[in-house]
């Protein structure tokens, strides 16, 4: 086991200010991680579709590719919301001409609509990094002692004040602050403010006094060099490295990425949870998804599916409001290009 660094001493070790956010599904490799840790930044893997063998492995494939620290994020363990045999009807309804486009069998559940929290927590813990980030909610008292215990650093997610507030009475070690720009689910779980990422860095540094990395729509040095001068001690980009050479990201992906012609918006189409992502043809289509992650379940062959047939708008197309402004290259150079 490692002793417990502080926060202050922890980031010390960091040549560079910046963080990849976690994206799970396949968009952030253990190579993406590693390449941001081996610039100096902290690299994070983004685990929470993944089942407990795969998560041990991911994170041997980053200790295989740098020796250089780097956080693991699962979701937070929350009740699994019942659904009703009539709701899940009108959802495979609105998805079956989608499927049909394509060929393939009507929609249906899975067996399994979650990995395992427990489970993937012991992976986790099993050759812990040094760092432990979370979403969508708060972590029961014991998986955060026990990340404590293995010297672990903590990291939870707030989109609003009161959100963070409640993060620093259960001992995390610094929250990371989400804006209303931000690409991906939103990582809050009470309120969500959709706040101006800097006004809210700028709340939660002077309220809680909890070191505090900055996320949405930080997209240039500048952002975070104005991230930065509002209080935060990290700033985190996830869409700024969406196209660089080591992401996961589908050639589709890439490619409406690339174009620019879509919009962002806010849907529960994909996952049941709120995200921010390009506007597709789904996003349009479902206004009746089941909640997470039953709806994430039910739209995974379709967008596995989708993938394959090349087909942009079948796809949870996870960016922010400044992806327009991403680039491509390696990790490196766009490590190089945010460092302020």
């Amino acid at each position: 086991m490692n002793a417990l660094r502080s926060w202050p001493e922890f980031q010390a070790t960091l040549r560079v200010p910046l963080m990849l956010a976690p994206m799970a599904g396949g968009t952030g490799t253990p190579a993406l991680a590693a390449a941001v840790s081996e610039a100096g930044g902290l690299g994070s893997l983004g685990a929470a579709y993944l089942t407990p063998a795969q998560i041990g492995g991911a994170m041997a494939a980053v200790r295989a590719r740098t020796d250089q620290p780097f956080a693991v994020n699962l979701f937070a363990p929350q009740p699994l919301s019942p659904v009703t045999p009539a709701e899940v009807e009108v959802a495979c309804a609105e998805l079956a001409p989608f499927h049909a486009a394509l060929r393939l069998p009507p929609p249906t559940l899975p067996p399994q609509v979650q990995e395992d929290f427990g489970a993937q927590l012991h992976a986790v813990l099993s050759d812990p990094p040094a760092v432990f980030s979370f979403t969508f909610g708060r972590l029961p008292p014991a998986a955060l002692n026990a990340l404590h215990a293995a010297g672990v650093l903590v990291i939870g997610t707030a989109t609003s004040l009161r959100e963070a507030r409640l993060l620093a009475q259960d001992g995390v070690d610094a929250v990371t602050v989400q804006g209303g720009a931000a690409g991906g689910h939103r990582g809050g779980w009470q309120e969500d403010a959709l706040a101006d990422t800097l006004t809210l860095t700028r709340q939660v540094a002077q309220d809680t006094g909890l070191p505090v990395v900055a996320a949405g729509g930080l997209m240039t040095a500048g952002d975070v060099s104005a991230a930065l001068k509002a209080g935060a001690t990290l700033a985190a980009c996830g869409t700024a490295f969406l196209l660089t050479d080591e992401a996961g990201t589908p050639d589709p992906y890439r490619h409406a990425l690339q174009d620019g012609g879509r919009p962002t918006v806010l849907t529960r189409a994909y996952s049941g949870r709120t995200a921010r992502g390009l506007r597709t043809s789904l996003t349009g289509g479902v206004h009746s998804p089941l909640p997470f992650p039953w709806q994430n379940a039910l739209t995974r062959s379709l967008r596995a599916a989708g993938a394959q047939a090349g087909q942009p708008d079948l796809l949870s197309l996870w960016a922010g409001e400044g992806y327009r402004q991403a680039r491509t290259g390696s990790a490196a150079q766009i490590m190089a290009d945010l460092t302020p």
